[in-house]
C-alpha cells in the first residue's frame, strides 16, 4: 500500500518499488522482472562493444528486435528468451527456489545480479 504526502501542495506518492505496479499495468511482477534482465543485456552490450548487428547475431535475434527490446518494447518476448539472451553473452544464470517468509502470504520474482 502506497503512502500519500503532500510537499509544498504537491502530492507525493511513494513508490511499490515497481513501477510498473506503479501506474497499473498488467503483469506488473513480469515487466519488472523484464525490464531488470533488459537492464543487465544492455549493460552486457555496451561493455563487450557490440553493435546492435554484432549483438543480434549472438543472440539469435534481427537487429530491429534487438533495438525494440533494448528501447523497452519487450512485451512479446518471454523472461526464458532474456535470460538466455544472457547467457549467449557470456553469463550464468541461476534460478533459486525458496519459500517466503511467513510475512508473505505469497511469493515474488526478484533479480539479483553478483
Amino acid at each position: 500500500m502506497r503512502k500519500r504526502k503532500s510537499l509544498h501542495g504537491v502530492k507525493i506518492e511513494k513508490s511499490t518499488g515497481n513501477v510498473y505496479a506503479d501506474i497499473g499495468a498488467r503483469n506488473s511482477e513480469a515487466m519488472l522482472l523484464k525490464a531488470q534482465l533488459v537492464t543487465k543485456i544492455d549493460e552486457q552490450i555496451k561493455s563487450q562493444g557490440l553493435t546492435q548487428m554484432e549483438a543480434g547475431q549472438l543472440l539469435d535475434l534481427p537487429q530491429p528486435k534487438v533495438s525494440a527490446i533494448l528501447r523497452g518494447n519487450f512485451r512479446g518476448i518471454s523472461e526464458r528468451r532474456l535470460m538466455d539472451c544472457l547467457t549467449r553473452l557470456g553469463n550464468d544464470v541461476q534460478v533459486v527456489v525458496k519459500p517466503a517468509p511467513r510475512r508473505r502470504q505469497h511469493g515474488k520474482f526478484s533479480v539479483v545480479f553478483a
